[in-house]
């Protein structure tokens, strides 16, 4: 039957940006309403500054130097006009995380250095005493540290959780291929002995049946031996995940939910639409598509900044088609195909497919696959 996604709710991450950049710009906004010194401006101007690193937060995903960088200007720009002080470090904390958290800790450690070496400088000189006191430097230090560490942890928390589950599918792997091999080692006994055995029936039908009859009894024994260590081996194969006890996970397209939750789990929206029915794909072909599925999942997490991304499989005629779309930044005109793509492309063409990737052109980037449904005989 076609598998639908069912998993718990999870908030959409532009929801989640658009009330940190709503909240970013009350904070501002708040500040500046309640500083008591009359000398400072408090008109449209500041508060029109205060709208605007807001709307800062929602590129914080796509464009997360960018930001930074307008987000560090603007300050400056803010303080030109002699607007009530809001500190140095308070509207840059969502650029400061965003960076951090999206691998460009070097640019959030600059940016969070200039913003206190330009405070440090005013405070040390006294040209803006009024606006930064000893005080205000010690918490625009606090502010940018913690920014910037809170971005680090989260980073290196979903890094961990790609790892984990890598590691724990490579141990799969290897048990996989450790009871294939006990497998083949068993069945190639069997089928030796019954070989042997059935030779010697054939010698002595109508000479000594007593050794023929146990001979083939030989022969009914190592058959019957043979069929049950398959059987069990194939529900071993065939036992789906259970994520809770640390059960083998399905390898085909049934295990895409399981992919599709792992990857949910690090704020990514998820969309799936696996429309195959049972028993239609050989089994490698089946196994392909999911690991497939899995290496593009992960590129997406490592390398793409996304928000969404969409995973469909579907029959066209003869063929299975695929697609990973993303809606990040893209590849650009200069890609260089790494190990996982090359890997990918070199395990469709193994089995009579094709795999291409490329931007897309609404912006973002497109895994496409087409494998057979069999194997060619």
């Amino acid at each position: 039957m076609p598998e639908k996604s069912e998993v718990p709710y999870v908030v959409d991450p532009r929801v989640t940006d658009v009330v940190l950049a709503i909240a970013m710009a009350l904070v501002v906004a708040v500040v500046i309403a309640a500083d008591p010194d009359a000398t400072h401006h408090a008109g449209p101007g500041a508060y029109l500054f205060a709208a605007g690193f807001g709307a800062l937060v929602l590129l914080r995903r796509r464009l997360p130097r960018t930001v930074l960088v307008v987000t560090v200007l603007a300050v400056f720009v803010y303080y030109t006009f002699q607007f009530a002080p809001i500190g140095m470090a308070l509207p840059a904390i969502a650029a400061l995380y965003s960076a951090a958290e999206m691998g460009r800790t070097g640019w959030a450690v600059g940016g969070g250095a200039v913003l206190v070496a330009v405070a440090t400088y005013y405070r040390v000189t006294g040209t803006a005493e009024e606006y930064l006191t000893p005080y205000d430097l010690v918490t625009n230090l606090a502010l940018v540290a913690a920014a910037i560490a809170l971005g680090v942890a989260v980073r290196l928390s979903r890094e961990a959780r790609v790892h984990q589950a890598h590691a724990a599918e490579q141990r799969l792997q290897a048990e996989r291929l450790r009871i294939a091999r006990d497998l083949h080692d068993v069945v190639g006994h069997n089928l030796s002995v019954i070989a042997l055995h059935s030779g010697v029936a054939a010698e002595a039908v109508g000479r000594d049946d007593d050794a023929a009859r146990g001979a083939l009894e030989h022969v009914r024994q190592a058959t019957s031996g043979t069929l049950h260590e398959l059987r069990s081996t194939v529900r071993v194969l065939r036992r789906p995940l259970d994520m809770a006890d640390g059960a083998p996970a399905p390898t085909g397209l049934a295990g895409v939910g399981a992919l599709a939750a792992s990857a949910r789990a690090t704020g990514l929206h998820v969309d799936t639409d696996i429309d195959v029915p049972d028993g239609v794909l050989d089994g490698a072909i089946d196994a392909a598509a999911h690991r497939i599925v899995q290496e593009s999942l992960t590129n997406v997490l490592r390398h793409a900044a996304a928000t969404r991304v969409t995973v469909s499989a579907r029959i066209d005629g003869d063929r299975l088609t695929i697609n990973v779309s993303d809606d990040g930044r893209g590849s650009g005109p200069g890609l260089v195909p790494g190990s996982g793509i090359s890997g990918m492309r070199e395990r469709a063409s193994l089995l009579g497919g094709t795999l291409t990737t490329g931007d897309a052109p609404g912006g973002g980037f497109v895994v496409a696959v087409v494998l057979p449904l069999r194997l060619a005989g």
